[in-house]
């Protein structure tokens, strides 16, 4: 068994009978795009918090963004499985990144639905919980566990 099925059957085991294959940490994530170049992180935040927080360093053919709401005003983005099509295959291993795991869920579910094949949320997401002062980056997530990206 490959470090990728390995990855991808811990993954699965935690689906907690969820809509979509799986959930991996950051880590797993961050190892999955490392070790196949078909794999495909797909960051629903808005272009704002791209911009303003922080983005995810990879290569950019691994790289897809793919807004779940339009900021200002938190409105859903209704072409939100068209603008997927334009940028992912159904066959993929997709890797659905947030800044702290909600909207991402939302987005694998969704892309399931619409056929693709192989989704995954990615725990924890960009910036993680917030701390005891309501800030992020301090508890879980892509940022905390020192994993590349680039800041604002």
């Amino acid at each position: 068994m490959s470090k990728i099925d390995e990855i991808l059957a811990v993954a699965r085991s935690r689906s907690k009978d969820w809509p979509y294959a799986g959930a991996v940490t950051p880590q797993e994530a961050h190892e999955l795009l490392g070790a196949d170049n078909a794999v495909k992180l797909i960051d629903v935040r808005t272009n704002a918090e791209r911009d303003w927080v922080g983005r995810v360093a990879i290569p950019e053919a691994q790289h897809g963004a793919v807004q779940w709401s339009i900021y200002p005003g938190g409105i859903a983005n209704h072409a939100f499985i068209e603008q997927l099509n334009s940028i992912a295959r159904k066959d993929q291993v997709l890797l659905f990144l947030c800044r702290s795991g909600v909207r991402s869920r939302g987005a694998a579910k969704l892309a399931t639905e619409h056929g693709y094949q192989h989704c995954y949320d990615i725990l924890e997401g960009f910036e993680g919980e917030k701390d005891e002062h309501s800030h992020r980056k301090n508890i879980g997530g892509w940022c905390k566990a020192g994993l590349p990206w680039t800041g604002a």
